[in-house]
């Protein structure tokens, strides 16, 4: 599996509930992902996606630095994954962390979120450098401030 698209979704005002919007959207294609940032942005997260739709569950599990994945639960379809985590083989990873998350090169597709203050835009910009020094075409999804 090699990395395919790398796509950045800009201004984005409630990234929380943006994420639970992808993860929703890739859950009903039947898509894996994992979903890479720092714990307390993870822990908003996973609390979001037990609220987020009260017709329907989101499957996914959170892996904190130094757990193994129980090989009951390799099937579990979206994976919140702190720094140091070892991330299951999965299609999708979306990162809402500052830096680039190692090994992303493993995924088919990478999705950037970046929300509205200007460190995260910072740290997207850099993200993205670092893409287009390894060669890969970005894609640009600029949202204005919605959520």
């Amino acid at each position: 599996m090699a990395l395919s698209e790398v796509a950045f979704h800009t201004g984005v005002g409630d990234k929380v509930g943006y994420c639970c919007r992808l993860l929703r959207k890739g859950y009903r294609q039947q898509a894996r992902m994992v979903v890479a940032g720092e714990a307390d942005a993870l822990s908003r997260l996973d609390q979001a996606l037990w609220l987020f739709d009260v017709r329907s569950f989101i499957p996914h599990r959170r892996l904190r630095a130094g757990e193994a994945v129980p090989a009951a639960l390799l099937r579990t379809p979206i994976w919140l994954i702190e720094p140091g985590a070892e991330a299951p083989q999965h299609g999708v990873l979306l990162n809402l962390g500052p830096a680039v998350v190692p090994d992303f090169e493993r995924f088919e597709r990478l999705i950037e979120v970046v929300g509205l203050d200007e460190a995260d835009r910072l740290a997207a910009r850099r993200r993205w450098r670092a893409y287009e020094a390894q060669g890969l075409r970005i894609t640009h999804h600029a949202q204005e401030g919605l959520g």
